[in-house]
């Protein structure tokens, strides 16, 4: 830590006590703005309050602890996004992962019946009320074109203006 840092006595390798930490304002003037338009409850309670607000996010473990640091030049926040599991979705996650596969693959079978005949990119993402062309390409055209059960009118030509898409007939 640099001489001047609001940490220089209370941190040591990320060991803190955030409630001994004398609070220091590094720009008098905007505080003291902030605190005549109300933005500001009171000196020296916003490290507090940070974490006892991300105490109360569900899904909170001690793992999510707010970091702080801080130089003579600037001050840093580290708050870590308690609604990312990197060992797997939660149950809420996997149900609504869930409800879209399942409305993904009702569309997609919906397109397979609306392309019996050849069929525009445009007119397909209206039939199934798709507005974004990403989200449609990444969705429903590309797994359908690439699991061979739609088919482009002009292989040789995929961005062709005129490119239209069928049903791939099983035999």
């Amino acid at each position: 830590m640099e001489k001047g840092s609001i940490f220089d006595d209370a941190l040591d390798d990320k060991e803190y006590d955030i409630y001994s930490i004398r609070s220091m304002r590094r720009n008098p003037v905007i505080a003291d703005l902030f605190h005549r338009m109300k933005y500001m409850e009171r000196r020296g309670s916003g490290l507090r309050k940070i974490v006892s607000e991300t105490k109360k996010l569900p899904g909170y473990t001690a793992a999510y602890k707010p970091e702080f640091s801080s130089t003579a030049t600037d001050f840093r926040v580290i708050l870590k996004n308690v609604n990312y599991n990197m060992c797997g979705a939660s149950v809420h996650d996997a149900a609504h992962d869930a409800a879209h596969d399942t409305s993904v693959i009702s569309k997609q079978n919906l397109l397979l019946e609306f392309c019996a005949n050849p069929k525009s990119r445009d007119e397909m993402q209206a039939y199934i009320d798709v507005s974004s062309r990403s989200h449609f390409s990444k969705y429903y055209l590309k797994p359908l074109l690439s699991s061979g059960k739609l088919e482009m009118m002009f292989p040789d030509k995929p961005k062709s203006k005129n490119q239209k898409y069928t049903t791939v007939h099983s035999k």
